[in-house]
């Protein structure tokens, strides 16, 4: 009788103690373990990121990271991190935030536009995914990747179209510039190739009227219009005398690409630069900046006009007023100027 009670107490202890081991195991595999207060939070894990580093990054997100390193270790996470980008959402426990951690790398949108050089491009891309903006310009300069397709250092940013593409996070510096490379490819598609060959230009050339374009008006629908005016321009072999271009080359004169310039003197159009479409009829050798969509299609499709001449037109506001005729153009000018140092802007 006595040995029967002592099996038994054992028995009984044996299955508390399994209960509390069971209890115990359910509540690290199954009980939420979040520590957040939002309905989801985001987790970025490194390119080659240690299971060390994981457990920082997500130490702050969770209520007990020791019960989350025990289900980590018995899953064989440890050895099996991916770099990326995870949302986790709240109430998860162990057992899903680990299952999200392997399986669920959340692609991201990556946006720019009007870019003025390729380091602020490298700056805008290295701000939305992992690679820095070292790894990124270098990637966008190699020589023989230029070279390879056909680019130039000058004609470089005119391959990165703007729009909005999805990315994964832990996206590299190469496989940005890639990427960009197809949507390029994919841009110029037929279609545009038909247009611009229509109109005498390469796609290169295309883009560097365009950014001038850009430049001259923030008008969509009047893009068209500015277009037809540098394409008539250019067709009759005369300089363009676009603003924007001597803009642009003042500031790769003094390398100071945050200078504000808002009014164009006569003594900078004497700038001995490529860029300045003042002193020489050649387009300029690539973009002054990168344009909109919109900016290029304008070119492709500009308006058939007898338009040689625009300034600002003071009475519409982003707008301009269009010459045919020098003296016509010299009258609106005339308008202009008087605007202008009323509001007392020299420079």
């Amino acid at each position: 009788m006595y040995i029967k009670k002592i099996i038994f107490a054992i028995a009984l202890i044996g299955l508390v103690a399994g209960g509390i081991f069971a209890y115990n195991v359910y509540q690290a595999v199954f009980s939420p373990n979040t520590n957040f207060e939002s309905e989801t939070t985001t987790v970025y894990i490194p390119t080659e990121g240690t299971y060390t580093e994981l457990i920082e990054v997500v130490s702050p997100i969770v209520k007990d990271i020791y019960s989350f390193d025990r289900i980590a270790r018995r899953k064989g996470y440890v050895n099996n991190i991916k770099a990326g980008r995870y949302i986790i959402s709240k109430g998860l426990n162990n057992n899903e935030i680990i299952n999200v951690l392997r399986s669920k790398n959340t692609p991201i949108y990556v946006n720019f536009n009007n870019q003025e050089r390729l380091e602020n491009l490298a700056g805008r891309i290295a701000g939305q995914i992992e690679a820095d903006s070292i790894s990124l310009i270098e990637s966008f300069r190699a020589p023989s990747f230029l070279e390879a397709n056909k680019f130039s250092l000058e004609t470089a940013l005119s391959m990165y179209v703007p729009n909005k593409y999805e990315f994964f996070w832990n996206t590299s510096a190469i496989q940005f510039r890639d990427r960009m490379l197809k949507e390029y490819k994919r841009f110029w598609n037929d279609k545009r190739m038909a247009k611009a060959k229509e109109i005498g230009l390469n796609p290169s050339q295309v883009v560097t009227i365009a950014s001038i374009v850009q430049k001259e008006t923030a008008k969509v629908d009047e893009r068209p219009r500015v277009a037809g005016v540098y394409m008539n321009r250019y067709n009759n072999g005369w300089k363009l005398d676009a603003d924007p271009t001597v803009i642009y080359a003042i500031k790769k004169h003094r390398n100071d690409w945050d200078v504000v310039i808002k009014r164009v003197l006569y003594k900078d159009l004497e700038l001995d630069s490529p860029y300045n479409t003042y002193k020489y009829a050649e387009l300029p050798p690539g973009p002054i900046t990168m344009p909109d969509i919109s900016s290029i299609d304008a070119v492709l499709n500009y308006e058939k006009h007898g338009y040689y001449f625009f300034v600002a037109n003071v009475e519409n506001m982003g707008y301009h007023k269009f010459a045919k005729t020098l003296s016509q153009h010299n009258r609106n000018k005339k308008q202009y100027v008087n605007w202008i140092n009323k509001q007392g802007i020299n420079r």
